[in-house]
């Protein structure tokens, strides 16, 4: 069994989604597991500390149906200093849309860094819904699937696998529009406001 290095790209990574997904995954994993968050200014550590390891997880959010650009910045200080020993590449993606398959580009963006730069694409979950759904009954569905990620990765078996949230499009919608309205009106922004681009200027 080898050793895994998890690397939260997402910008807000202290405090995202991919933080606690990244969580589920360490208390699942019966390997040893190391986590780190990325920032602008530790790219060359990380790149150096991934010799050590035989498996990393990339686990970010999608941005504009690609990836983080923060994220993109890292993987362009990968390419002109890799690891002495290239790992296995594994990926944990998220997207607030409630279709995995919007996730699709970014995957693919992955492959092909991982492709030109000698590195084996590992297991990759696509989780659809993921602003919201460890913060419902469906929890249950993230988990077991970030159970399954965790399996793959430690057995050598990898495969790609995707899970949302077993609603509607319609029931989504009106979900997000209830959650949204209710957090503006928690900082005294109508949902009128949030409508027009003039909620940009708000501070």
């Amino acid at each position: 069994m080898g050793k895994i290095l998890i690397i939260n790209g997402s910008p807000r990574a202290p405090k995202s989604n991919s933080k606690r997904y990244a969580e589920i995954f360490i208390r699942h994993c019966p390997a040893e597991t190391a986590y780190r968050n990325l920032t602008r200014k530790n790219h060359q550590e990380l790149c150096s500390e991934m010799d050590r390891y035989t498996d990393v997880l990339f686990v970010f959010p999608l941005y504009a149906d690609a990836l983080p650009a923060g994220f993109l910045s890292f993987l362009k200080s990968l390419e002109a200093n890799p690891p002495t020993r290239k790992p296995v590449i594994s990926i944990l993606i998220n997207c607030g849309f409630l279709e995995h398959e919007q996730n699709a580009v970014a995957i693919r963006m992955m492959k092909l860094f991982c492709r030109r730069n000698g590195y084996m694409t590992g297991s990759i979950l696509m989780l659809g819904s993921g602003e919201a759904i460890l913060d419902t009954p469906f929890k249950y569905i993230a988990t077991r699937n970030i159970c399954r990620l965790a399996r793959c990765m430690t057995s050598g078996n990898h495969r790609t696998f995707s899970a949302t949230m077993p609603l509607s499009k319609g029931l989504f919608r009106l979900a997000a529009d209830i959650y949204w309205t209710l957090y503006g009106k928690r900082f005294g922004t109508t949902k009128k406001q949030m409508q027009t681009m003039e909620i940009e200027g708000q501070t």
